[in-house]
């Protein structure tokens, strides 16, 4: 039997008073309406009664925030369980999206190991070596936004100068070391 909206709000209201009965009663009267709402969304028997577990913990938890000026406690109770569903959907698409995105890098790329850490090794003296090549005011511009990850605002007030000035500074290294840098190891992997 379908419980009146008075009685519902009764049992809400005796429930935020501390009656556990009440909680039972509303358990009785809710669950079917809960657990059909949720299975609609998540199509998962399974995981709706989870969901309307939780739900109906909800309930009790926060019946003393029910206002019965802003709705039946029906709709109440179903547009919660409703938000739990979406919530539960999201949180296993996303679980999902980061297996998909583990399990991508987890895929070997068939490549020589040791060649790839004499190419880095190589690449790393290369940039080294091109920052050593510049002035000291632009290896300090180079070093503070690109390695120890300042703005150019914080570089420029470190540095005492202008941001312009530290910016104009900063540019002129990009480009100086985009010129000295190879495009890639030569031939012989020297």
């Amino acid at each position: 039997m379908e419980p009146s909206e008075r009685a519902l709000v009764v049992a809400v209201e005796e429930l935020a008073a501390g009656d556990h009965r009440a909680a039972e009663q509303l358990y009785h009267w809710l669950w079917e309406r809960v657990t059909t709402a949720v299975v609609q969304i998540l199509r998962d028997a399974a995981q709706a009664e989870e969901v309307a577990q939780e739900v109906l913990t909800e309930v009790w938890l926060s019946a003393g925030k029910y206002r019965p000026e802003r709705g039946g406690v029906l709709n109440w109770v179903l547009v919660l369980a409703r938000r739990r569903a979406v919530d539960r959907v999201r949180s296993v698409q996303a679980a999902a999206r980061r297996e998909a995105r583990y399990g991508a890098r987890l895929v070997e790329r068939p490549f020589d190991q040791v060649v790839e850490q004499a190419v880095s090794r190589w690449e790393h003296a290369q940039v080294r070596r091109a920052i050593e090549e510049l002035s000291e005011l632009q290896r300090e511009s180079v070093l503070l936004v690109h390695y120890c990850g300042y703005s150019s605002q914080e570089a420029a007030e470190i540095l005492g100068v202008p941001r312009t000035t530290f910016k104009t500074r900063l540019r002129d290294a990009v480009v100086r070391l985009r010129g000295e840098l190879p495009k890639e190891p030569a031939a012989d992997g020297c």
